[in-house]
């Protein structure tokens, strides 16, 4: 497809451009396809009762640095999407606006529209309290003034999902994490780490599910990792020809 490959194209040349910049990110983002990932349900596991356990609010001087990078990078991605033709429209109806991935990617690809499912229509459980990405970004889109979140909800599905055909399920979430990772600076990881990796492992994962409770979002946490488990999840993924574990 067309969109598919301009898409591709514009994504690798934004991350050419930003390993110039002493940002450290030195290969193309659509090599990353060829990645596989060793499977680690027992990871997850940690990681989920790790998130639980952590107070709502651990934010620092340096955190705050690495918030104000992440925000600032997102917008540079919108950008991206935005010159290859993509349109990113709010999503103002009822429920969802795609039934699946295959969904969502077949729609982008065909029409040229993102619909995002705002922020303000779902933002994890429980109270939410001081979130960075609650910040509004000075978009208005459709009369709506996107935040921050919003617009990552729109990067991350295009350069996670659409992009490289991952799927909703945990491991698909794990392989859109990993694979739009390498559209941001080393330096920003852990939030990225936070924002979906430790959310994703919650919902899936989560002690939660252990005491016989449905499956639901988790609630939404302002922390950085140990850096230890944003490096076991990086070492899950190799580049080889070696089919993904199962």
């Amino acid at each position: 497809m067309v969109l598919e490959r301009r898409l591709a194209d514009a994504a690798d040349a934004y991350v050419a451009r930003s390993s110039h910049d002493g940002a450290g990110r030195d290969e193309p983002l659509s090599g990353r396809r060829r990645a596989t990932m060793r499977w680690n349900p027992d990871y997850c596991r940690r990681v989920a009762r790790w998130f639980d356990r952590a107070p709502h609010l651990a934010y620092d001087a340096r955190l705050s640095r690495l918030y104000h990078r992440f925000k600032w990078e997102t917008l540079q991605q919108y950008e991206v999407i935005r010159r290859v033709g993509i349109t990113v429209e709010p999503w103002v109806r009822p429920g969802q606006p795609y039934r699946d991935s295959a969904d969502l990617r077949a729609s982008v690809l065909s029409t040229g529209v993102l619909h995002v499912y705002l922020t303000d229509s779902g933002h994890g459980e429980g109270e939410t309290g001081y979130h960075p990405m609650l910040a509004p970004t000075g978009l208005s889109i459709g009369g709506v003034d996107f935040r921050y979140n919003d617009v990552f909800r729109a990067v991350h599905d295009i350069f996670g999902h659409v992009m490289f055909d991952n799927d909703f399920s945990s491991r698909g979430e794990f392989r859109a994490a990993f694979c739009h990772m390498g559209m941001y600076s080393p330096d920003v990881h852990p939030v990225l780490f936070s924002e979906q990796v430790a959310q994703i492992c919650w919902y899936f994962f989560g002690p939660h599910l252990e005491r016989g409770e449905p499956r639901r979002y988790s609630d939404q946490k302002v922390l950085e990792f140990p850096p230890s488990f944003l490096d076991e999840f990086t070492g899950m993924f190799v580049t080889s020809d070696t089919k993904e574990s199962v």
